[in-house]
This record gives structure tokens, C-alpha cells and sequence, in this order.
């Protein structure tokens, strides 16, 4: 009933909501549309949110863009795209982002380059990736919340210590970090006048402090004229 539904035009939640209660009185209509929206591939056209603004996003069936989905999945090809962003990783890291299971074989089947780390576990890369030679200095950046970054690996240590990923990581939120030398080293916010301001984990030293401050400064521009 719900694909019936989308497939006449996009709806939001709310709407989606009220015409399924409409077609089975008694249930409770949100909680209708949100199984569905979780159930069905959907897609979220323009406009999807606002600056600012989450918003009561329309849902579209996916199929209606890209046609059926693939009834034979391609694991390689997104353990491919997996390693294109975040390699070198181990197994557990892309069963991790992924949320699949059992990728070990599909891995170790696939022509890719192996490395160890100083663990040594087994890593895996694209062939002919580029690596930096751990000289390079490392700009000071500003993550948004829920940056694959710190979700996309088992271990999250290589970006995020075990202590201030507690601070990160709460429930279900991921909140907005910042990364100096490329680990988090705190977290940021907006306030109601665009103001981005900074909650560092510990001091930082006073080139970090003016690297932060300076991208701190570069971002609440862009937020204030977005």
C-alpha cells in the first residue's frame, strides 16, 4: 500500500502517515510511515531539508530513479568503494562501516595490495594508492556530525582515542569534531548567530590554537553567509 502510495508522487512522513492511517483506521499512521521508509528503498528528492533546517523530507521510491535494485549484490565492488575512501583497512573495519558479516573470503579473493600495521594485522588496499610519507604536516579540520571518519573503522583509535570517543559517540549521536595532527581533539557547535565556537579535550598549544581558530574563523564565515 505505502509503494502504491509514493509511486503516485512524493510524500512526506507526515502525509505518508495520514494515508495509511486513512486505509487502516486505528493504527497509529507515523509509526506506518516509518516502517515503510525503512523497509522500502526510498529516496529523498528535492528539497531535501534546509540550511539549518531538517525538515519533513518527501520520500520517493528508489526504483523510480535507478530502476529495480540488483537481485544479485556485488560485495567487491563496495569493498572497493570502501577502500577508495578509507584504505588501508582490515576485514573487521569494512564489516564494520558496511554492517555485512563474512567478508573475509570476498576480501582475500580480490586482486588488492596488503600491508601489516604495528599490530601486525593484515591490511588491504587499492592497487597503486597513494600514501603520504608521515613528514607531511596535517591541516587542522572541521568534521561534521556523523562524518563517516570516525564511524568507518572497527578500530577508531587511528583517528579518535578510546576516552574522547566516549565524549563523540553518545547513543546514536556523533557529534561535530575537530581534528588537529588528524585526530579529534574536540568538538564544535553553531550558535543562533551563526558563531561556530570550540570545545577543545585538552589545552592546545599555541600554533594549534591559532590553526584552529583560524579554521574556526573560515567556517563561521561560511555559515553566516550560507
Amino acid at each position: 500500500a505505502g509503494h502504491e502510495l509514493l509511486r503516485r508522487g512524493p510524500l512526506t512522513r507526515a502525509a505518508l502517515g495520514k494515508e495509511l492511517s486513512d486505509r487502516y483506521p486505528g493504527r497509529a499512521g507515523t509509526i506506518l510511515a516509518m516502517g515503510l521508509q525503512v523497509t522500502l528503498p526510498v529516496v529523498h528528492p528535492p528539497p531535501n531539508g534546509f540550511w539549518g533546517d531538517w525538515g519533513n523530507r518527501p520520500s520517493t521510491p528508489m526504483a523510480l530513479f535507478d530502476g529495480p535494485l540488483d537481485p544479485v549484490p556485488d560485495p567487491a565492488r563496495l569493498v572497493r568503494r570502501y577502500l577508495a575512501a578509507f584504505g588501508p583497512a582490515t576485514v573487521p573495519d569494512v564489516q564494520a562501516w558496511s554492517g555485512l558479516k563474512r567478508l573475509r573470503e570476498v576480501v582475500e579473493g580480490m586482486d588488492l595490495r596488503t600491508l601489516r600495521d604495528d599490530q601486525g594485522r593484515q591490511l588491504y588496499d587499492l592497487p597503486g594508492a597513494p600514501y603520504a610519507d608521515g613528514a607531511q604536516p596535517v591541516p587542522v579540520r572541521f568534521l561534521p556530525a556523523f562524518d563517516n571518519l570516525l564511524v568507518g573503522h572497527a578500530d577508531r583509535t587511528r583517528v579518535v582515542s578510546d576516552d574522547d570517543r566516549r565524549r563523540v559517540i553518545t547513543g546514536g549521536l556523533v557529534r561535530p569534531t575537530f581534528l588537529v595532527d588528524g585526530f579529534v581533539r574536540g568538538t564544535w557547535s553553531v550558535g543562533r548567530d551563526g558563531a561556530v565556537t570550540v570545545d577543545p579535550f585538552r589545552p592546545l598549544t599555541a600554533e594549534e590554537d591559532a590553526e584552529v581558530e583560524q579554521e574556526r574563523s573560515a567556517l563561521t564565515t561560511f555559515v553566516q553567509k550560507a
